[in-house]
């Protein structure tokens, strides 16, 4: 399983939790049982192979962090969304979305770019064409105020 998969799989988590209402545990406990593998890999290819070792371990850890910090990712979309209020951002591009500014902040191996890039193509493949403008501005913008000055 690739990272760009499993990232797709953190998405979908983040954005269980935050429309279903379960705890984030149940959803992490029963989304990694085979039988839910089995369900979906007929409807979506990411489902085709269940996430093991390192991919299992950066997804849980991943969209706990991202539901840990959901104030602090909805504030700096907030910020960089000038305009809009959140309630207008669909469930699933907040979701994309925090998860890249989570990956920036957070994980180490993943350079600023690359979690924007993931994010835009995500957003491709679930949102329509204003939706992925408006994410790749929130990420650039975003961006451009996490580099240092040179």
């Amino acid at each position: 399983m690739t990272r760009s998969t499993a990232r797709e799989i953190a998405v979908h988590l983040i954005y269980a939790v935050q429309c279903s209402g379960e705890d984030l545990q149940t959803v992490l406990q029963t989304r990694f049982e085979q039988t839910y593998y089995s369900l979906l890999s007929g409807e979506n290819e990411v489902y085709s192979e269940r996430p093991r070792g390192k991919q299992k371990e950066y997804i849980q850890s991943v969209v706990t962090g991202v539901c840990g910090r959901q104030e602090e990712l909805d504030g700096l979309i907030a910020r960089y969304s000038i305009g809009w209020n959140l309630s207008r951002i669909s469930r699933l591009a907040r979701a994309v979305m925090e998860l890249a500014i989570y990956e920036a902040l957070y994980v180490e191996d993943v350079p600023v770019n690359v979690a924007i890039n993931e994010a835009v193509k995500l957003a491709q493949k679930y949102e329509e064409p204003e939706t992925v403008s408006f994410v790749n501005g929130v990420l650039g913008s975003f961006s451009r105020d996490q580099r240092p000055e040179a």
